[in-house]
């Protein structure tokens, strides 16, 4: 039993290691995205590098990741490795170690994207209905502000939020609430450049609905 989870927390890490951004980018457009706009290898600065439907593909594949490591868990289930009242520590413990591999890529040197993307991938197989009004939330902010970072770190912080005011999606598993708060404090952390830059007025833009130029 302790070998086959041990195995589903490695093949979620490797699954989260995927450095979607940079090995799209050589592949498709023969670009490492590393090397252009802000440096970092997520879906934020394909979108700026190599455009909207890039962006958009490696966004999509981050969060299918996220979604596939966190299943990881169903799977360790449905071969009775881990009792069903367990199921949501274990897919939190999955879709934290896939984080975590999105950010610490063993791929590319242990360094990776700030995880943003793979979070949502994970919520949405543990709440999906709390997810889908976290992209809401995200995507407001986001149009608003012009702020990727800002519809991050608010987006992560309305999953928690939501668990926690909304009669609907109030939960019996209050590991799941913390696990959101300290979820929302990783996605600042992993944001405290962008933070200073958005006070410097020194953060690029980016418009969702229309070019910059209009």
């Amino acid at each position: 039993m302790e070998i086959a989870i041990g195995v589903g927390i490695l093949l979620a890490y490797l699954l989260g290691s995927i450095p979607t951004a940079v090995w799209f980018g050589k592949a498709l457009h023969g670009i490492d995205v590393r090397e252009h706009g802000s440096g970092n290898p997520g879906a934020t600065n394909t979108f700026r590098v190599l455009g909207k439907r890039a962006g958009t593909i490696v966004m999509l594949g981050d969060v299918i990741k996220g979604m596939a490591a966190t299943s990881l868990a169903v799977i360790l289930m449905n071969m009775e490795f881990i009792e069903e009242q367990n199921l949501v520590t274990f897919k939190l413990i999955m879709g934290v170690v896939a984080v975590t591999g999105h950010i610490f890529s063993v791929f590319i040197n242990f360094k990776g994207g700030k995880g943003v993307a793979t979070l949502l991938g994970m919520m949405i197989a543990i709440h999906y209905e709390v997810a889908l009004l976290c992209i809401v939330v995200f995507l407001i902010t986001l149009i608003v502000s012009k702020y990727v970072s800002l519809a991050s770190i608010i987006g992560a912080l309305s999953f928690p939020a939501l668990l926690l005011l909304v009669p609907r999606f109030k939960t019996n598993e209050p590991l799941l609430v913390i696990f959101g708060f300290f979820l929302f404090v990783v996605i600042v952390w992993t944001h405290h450049k962008n933070i200073r830059r958005m006070m410097e007025g020194e953060e690029n833009k980016t418009y969702l609905l229309k070019s910059k130029k209009d």
